[in-house]
């Protein structure tokens, strides 16, 4: 029976979009169902202790400068440190994604395109024309899934992720729970595959 990974992430989160690609390559190899889980991020980091970017320390911002260039070189990826559309409101393509979720199609090529759009390709992603022109490109149902990705049902499902993350002890993206264990940053799905690969039981906290 294939197993199942929720992932918690947002199209604005350059850790997701380092993410997406490795971790496709494990939903190839072990067969998994994913549960995609679009959700905003201020909120989250709001109510989990998280601090938005401006207001982080010289030396985080610095370092996360750092990884980011690490990390892109690990995963050869050539983005652009400093986007010219970001930081943006997600909403739009991240409700995006999740309409394609609510009419049953798969949105992974959507989500990986959308975030190469905004890390790699230096398009606006909060412009609902490069939304659309995605969505066509990859054969979905554009005016159909942009329409609702704004509506009063996806607007509550996007917010029903977030505090759905945050029960499950989420507070970060991209965040991979496998059977209620949290795997938080793109840097561990090394570790996700090992879990996977075992099939041993979840770890937990004792409090």
């Amino acid at each position: 029976m294939p197993r199942s990974v929720d992932v918690y992430f947002s199209i604005a989160s350059p850790w997701s979009h380092l993410g997406h690609a490795p971790f496709m390559e494990l939903v190839a190899k072990h067969g998994l169902t994913v549960r995609w889980r679009p959700m905003a991020l201020p909120p989250l980091f709001a109510a989990t202790g998280g601090v938005p970017l401006p207001q982080r320390s010289p030396q985080r911002q610095r370092y996360r400068f750092v990884e980011l260039q690490r990390w892109a070189e690990k995963r050869g990826r050539d983005i652009n440190f400093r986007p010219k559309h970001w930081p943006f409101n997600a909403q739009l393509a991240d409700g995006a994604a999740l309409a394609l979720v609510g009419i049953g199609e798969d949105p992974a090529g959507f989500i990986g395109a959308a975030m190469r759009g905004v890390w790699e390709q230096e398009r606006d992603l909060a412009d609902p024309a490069t939304v659309h022109e995605l969505l066509v490109a990859h054969g979905l149902d554009a005016d159909s899934a942009l329409a609702a990705a704004t509506s009063e049902p996806i607007t509550a499902a996007y917010e029903a992720n977030r505090l759905e993350a945050e029960r499950t002890g989420v507070f970060g993206a991209p965040a991979y729970v496998l059977d209620g264990e949290v795997f938080w940053g793109q840097d561990r799905l090394d570790l996700l595959d090992e879990a996977l690969a075992s099939g041993r039981p979840p770890y937990v906290a004792d409090f």
